[in-house]
């Protein structure tokens, strides 16, 4: 597990992760040739990027914001094989394997440290970057359970 000295480096590490999430995303709608998935994934490529600035925003200085709501979690990318991710030809169900494990991953990462620390300020800011993952999650499974559950 990364060790953190100062709120900055959760900062710097969770700003590194969603500039990582957006490539991730990106690629992803730049290997797809479904116009309509591009598009999908060029979204959620922009939304982490939005989730960056708040963390750059928060870094500066702003204010942490954990809502009360509990996200739902469907539980669809739970029960699915990992994907190999170094071929090009990724179908769009593959795509929506790999964002949805890779949004569990990270809510997981940030609960635990959440978990972990008793400091009020990195509890907050935790609580809220896993929160922000789970709404990810959640909307990746939606869409899975829209476009490839419902066709099959």
């Amino acid at each position: 597990m990364t060790e953190f000295k100062t709120i900055d480096d959760i900062l710097d590490y969770a700003i590194e992760g969603e500039q990582k999430a957006a490539d991730l995303y990106a690629g992803l709608a730049a290997r797809s040739r479904n116009r309509e998935i591009q598009e999908v994934f060029e979204q959620f490529s922009k939304e982490e990027l939005g989730h960056k600035k708040k963390l750059e925003s928060i870094k500066g200085g702003g204010v942490v914001a954990v809502s009360e709501k509990k996200i739902q979690d469907l539980k669809i990318g739970d029960y699915l094989v990992e994907v190999d991710t170094s071929r090009g030809d990724l179908t769009y169900q593959e795509s929506l394997i790999v964002a949805m494990k890779e949004e569990k991953a990270a809510f997981r990462l940030y609960s635990d440290l959440a978990s972990r620390t008793d400091h009020p300020t990195l509890k907050e800011i935790f609580l809220m970057l896993a929160q922000e993952e789970a709404k990810h999650k959640l909307r990746f499974e939606i869409e899975y359970d829209d476009y490839i559950l419902k066709e099959n």
